[in-house]
């Protein structure tokens, strides 16, 4: 190796070393860029003096509460849709695509609108959800929902991307034995699509539990932590929303740690047993 080293041309060398250093100013760098933002955030905050604004419990139960509710419809909506997406080849699957594609790339603001103008009490839809005594906007029920239309598109996504994974020849060998759809579903396809899901679940969750933009518009009360944050930057200024953020952070990211952590846990015992068997 050391010959074969002392052989390359000077210059190739040189470039070799200069590309290595780059790299690794650009990993140091990035490391840097997702730091800051939080080291600044654990010295700006006024630890002694930490304290939450009036109504900010609140908020937090609003969060925690309809975003677990909005979740269960998440996950068993997209689920089902996913898995469609990802074993049906009819012409639909375009147009079912391109929706979700849509839903997904449609700014939350736009889509706060859009919502308000369906759902509204003077929408097409929320006019006659009226008549049946249903009103959608600034209630519980339209919080859900703009979560729901906030997060749905991106667990799709993903969930779809893990049911393709799954090799097509298991569920086909499940279903010769005599397995129906639903347990070739449970049993074959749901078990070796779970770190993708899990996936899913992390991204949709991130985007339901910060969802700002269409809660804002359609439903801005009861307040969650998105909007509680804003109203308090808004009248108080930066230094009253620290000890909220700091709940907002601890109320979003155990999920995505302990997904990962499972994940990794998962991936070390899969490499162990491949390990073991060779």
């Amino acid at each position: 190796m050391q010959k074969w080293r002392d052989d390359l041309p000077v210059d190739v060398d040189i470039g070799s070393r200069v590309g290595s250093g780059l790299g690794r100013l650009g990993e140091v760098v990035t490391w840097v860029l997702l730091a800051v933002p939080f080291v600044g955030l654990a010295m700006e905050t006024p630890w002694r003096h930490f304290r939450l604004a009036y109504g900010d419990w609140d908020a937090v139960a609003v969060s925690l509460g309809l975003s677990c509710l909005s979740m269960a419809i998440i996950v068993v909506l997209g689920t089902r849709v996913a898995h469609w997406l990802a074993s049906t080849r009819s012409r639909f699957v375009r147009v079912a695509e391109g929706l979700v594609l849509v839903a997904l790339m449609t700014p939350p603001l736009a889509m706060g609108i859009l919502l308000a103008t369906a759902y509204g009490p003077v929408g097409t839809f929320g006019a006659l959800l009226a008549r049946g005594g249903i009103l959608l906007g600034n209630n519980a029920p339209a919080f859900v929902l703009s979560q729901v239309y906030g997060g749905l598109p991106y667990f799709i996504l993903a969930a779809r991307a893990a049911f393709e994974a799954v090799p097509p020849v298991l569920p086909m060998a499940a279903r010769s034995l005599g397995a129906t759809p639903w347990q070739v579903f449970r049993r074959v396809t749901l078990p070796l699509a779970r770190g993708g899901l899990a996936a899913g679940l992390v991204v949709a969750w991130v985007r339901v539990i910060g969802e700002f933009g269409i809660v804002m518009i359609f439903a801005y009360f009861p307040q969650g932590i998105p909007v509680k944050l804003y109203v308090n930057l808004q009248n108080d200024g930066l230094g009253a929303v620290y000890a909220l953020l700091w709940l907002l952070l601890v109320v979003a990211l155990p999920l995505p740690i302990f997904v990962l952590m499972m994940t990794r846990r998962r991936h070390r015992t899969d490499h162990t047993s491949d390990d073991t068997v060779f």
